[in-house]
């Protein structure tokens, strides 16, 4: 592990679809300066979703410029950077983008996605329409990879602009690229396929120190010569270690507009029939999947101030019986990945406030069949839960959670991901994870 020096701060960079945050931390982990600077919104034509990612750039920019002015620039040990799993773009080998970047839930690439299910082996990652891997399939198709040098994720390619180096990705980014991380490698059936393997990126654990910052960035922020820049992550993966977890058995809850579930585990499991998926993290792996189920859903049937307002009168302590399975639309990814799945919303109570508790214990329910599920497959058998999103604040929810999974719910430490790339930066998995 590198020598953190006395004063030192690790700065961790999360890069969003509509905004970019920073924050950097000392040896202690406690937060020293935090920013945010806005990105501008995509643009949407029907399932093609697209960005400049220039826009990112500048964005990463002004907010490093105003971390700086709350954080002595020299004392910057090291960054790291998450961005958004399966965005991608392709870039020539000065770095200099040759598309547009393809966004997270840019679904255009359907028929390469079908051709990647009946070539790709079951546990790969690289299954679906908004993988990276049909993206870069259809760029092909469309022969966009002329005069194009590299296939890049978000974070990979911000990173090439912290560093001049070009090239480079991290374990969990490449997961959606297929890349093989278990036997870390590229897979031989890419051949059949077609891919253009000379566009893929060279594959690096996350953590590893890739190299320092370019020289013209140096001067332009006043950072030391020697500033570190590792090989960076997804945004689910940050956010799992600004968590708090790194036990075996330990899993984190986002409830955000979906519900996603990690849970540390010492095998990887994979099963597209379930929507259940792992990325490795040092020695460990993070297993899991992504439900529709959410706040999204709550927001189709109730305002933000009558959530507010009906918590208080929430009794969680006696659960209605209600057996909802609550989707916002047709179609389910986690525990079970049915694209013809429908809500289960009936029979609706005349009390607002019954209805809104059994809607929040038919959500825990997905929670607990996932964790289930996962220990089903091989997984450990989760032994205490954090949880990140804007649910981890309503306490009535997370005692009716308690109840169902039976488990202590432990808060977590952080709910920004990019104070889990900081600790990254920092040297996290080789100190907790390997």
């Amino acid at each position: 592990m590198n020598a953190v020096s006395p004063g030192a701060v690790s700065v961790g960079v999360d890069l969003g679809t509509t905004g970019c945050r920073a924050v950097a931390i000392d040896g202690s982990g406690d937060v020293q300066a935090h920013a945010e600077a806005p990105v501008p919104a995509p643009l949407r034509r029907q399932n093609q979703i697209t960005q400049d990612p220039e826009q990112w750039w500048q964005a990463v920019v002004a907010c490093l410029r105003s971390l700086l002015q709350h954080v002595a620039p020299e004392r910057v040990n090291a960054i790291a950077v998450d961005g958004t799993s399966g965005t991608l773009l392709l870039c020539d080998s000065r770095g200099v983008p040759v598309t547009p970047a393809l966004l997270y839930h840019d679904s255009r690439a359907q028929a390469q996605a079908a051709q990647i299910a009946g070539t790709a082996a079951p546990e790969s990652g690289g299954h679906g329409a908004t993988g990276s891997l049909a993206k870069l399939l259809w760029l092909q198709g469309q022969k966009r990879d002329r005069g194009a040098a590299h296939a890049l994720h978000q974070a990979d390619w911000i990173t090439g602009r912290l560093t001049g180096r070009w090239g480079h990705s991290d374990d969990n980014n490449c997961l959606k690229l297929g890349y093989d991380a278990a036997a870390r490698r590229w897979p031989d059936w890419f051949a059949r396929l077609g891919v253009n393997t000379a566009l893929l990126p060279a594959v690096h654990a996350p953590g590893t120190t890739l190299g320092a910052v370019s020289a013209q960035l140096a001067a332009d922020l006043g950072l030391s010569a020697d500033t570190r820049v590792v090989a960076g992550t997804t945004d689910g993966v940050a956010a799992f270690l600004a968590a708090g977890a790194n036990r075996s058995g330990h899993g984190v809850t986002s409830l955000g507009s979906t519900l996603v579930l990690k849970l540390l585990s010492d095998k990887p499991i994979f099963s597209p029939e379930h929507g259940v998926y792992s990325h490795r993290l040092g020695n460990y792996w993070l297993a899991g999947g992504a439900s529709n189920s959410g706040g999204a859903v709550l927001l189709q049937h109730f305002e933000l101030e009558q959530i507010e307002a009906m918590t208080p009168l929430l009794d969680p302590e006696h659960l209605t019986g209600l057996d909802y399975y609550p989707l916002p639309a047709v179609g389910e990814r986690f525990p079970v990945n049915d694209p013809d799945r429908v809500a289960r919303l009936e029979p609706r109570p005349e009390n607002s406030v019954r209805f809104f508790q059994a809607m929040l214990e038919g959500i825990a329910r997905i929670e607990a069949q996932g964790f289930r599920l996962l220990a089903e497959m091989g997984a450990p058998k989760v032994t205490e839960v954090r949880t990140t999103g804007g649910g981890a604040s309503n306490t009535a929810w997370t005692r009716i959670r308690e109840k169902i999974l039976g488990i202590p719910l432990v808060p977590a430490r952080s709910g920004m991901a990019a104070y889990g790339t900081a600790l990254l930066a920092q040297g996290v998995v080789e100190k907790h994870f390997s």
